[in-house]
């Protein structure tokens, strides 16, 4: 039997990663959700070190074209379904972005047993690039929130500081949360009419 590449060892890896960061984000240990960010910040570097590699060795396999995506799905979908277990997002957000998952990857599997290929358009890689802004942000902003803050700060500064920190965190959550499931709908029903010939002749 083969063994499986660097480049696919370190995709798989990161799915591995994202157990990591949602246990961290919402098992309650110290300073989880501090490791939780940079278990995600990790998790972002081995996606671009498998692919630089998988290219640079010449390790471009079927396996890794497949993987590589559905791995940064379950790490993007992990991390908005923990943020709806910590209280941070509401639940319909998170069910439209898995919802758009779902859809999009029955729908590349359709096209793939006829021979095709649907490629990434540019709203879903704006989806993409939006979602793990909001994440950074929340993971962030939490971390600041119930870890760093009060560990740098005296109680009384604390007090004084967290409700100002709390508004504008608050805001930018609301605000970056309601743009990606805008941007997530969009990208699915472009994707859905852009391949609307695979499903309608099978209906």
């Amino acid at each position: 039997m083969a063994e499986m590449n660097l480049p696919n060892k370190i995709t798989v890896g990161r799915i591995g990663l994202t157990f990591v960061m949602a246990g961290f984000l919402t098992s309650g240990v110290p300073y989880g959700k501090t490791l939780a960010l940079l278990t995600f910040g990790l998790a972002g570097l081995s996606d671009w070190l498998d692919g630089m590699l998988a290219r640079r060795l010449g390790k471009i396999t079927i396996f890794g074209q497949l993987m590589d995506p559905l791995a940064d799905k379950i790490l993007v979908c992990a991390a908005f379904v923990s943020f709806v277990a910590i209280s941070v997002v509401p639940a319909w957000i998170v069910i439209t972005i898995i919802s758009r998952e779902f859809v999009v990857t029955g729908l590349r599997l359709l096209a793939s047993q006829q021979g095709k290929v649907l490629p990434a358009g540019p709203w879903g890689k704006h989806k993409m690039i939006w979602q793990t802004v909001t994440i950074v942000v929340i993971m962030l902003g939490v971390a600041l929130q119930e870890e760093l803050l009060p560990a740098f700060l005296s109680a009384a500064d604390h007090a004084r500081f967290i409700l100002e920190f709390e508004v504008y965190f608050t805001t930018a959550t609301l605000f970056l949360t309601h743009l990606v499931a805008a941007l997530t709908a969009i990208s699915g029903v472009i994707y859905l009419w852009d391949g609307r010939d695979l499903y309608m002749e099978h209906t």
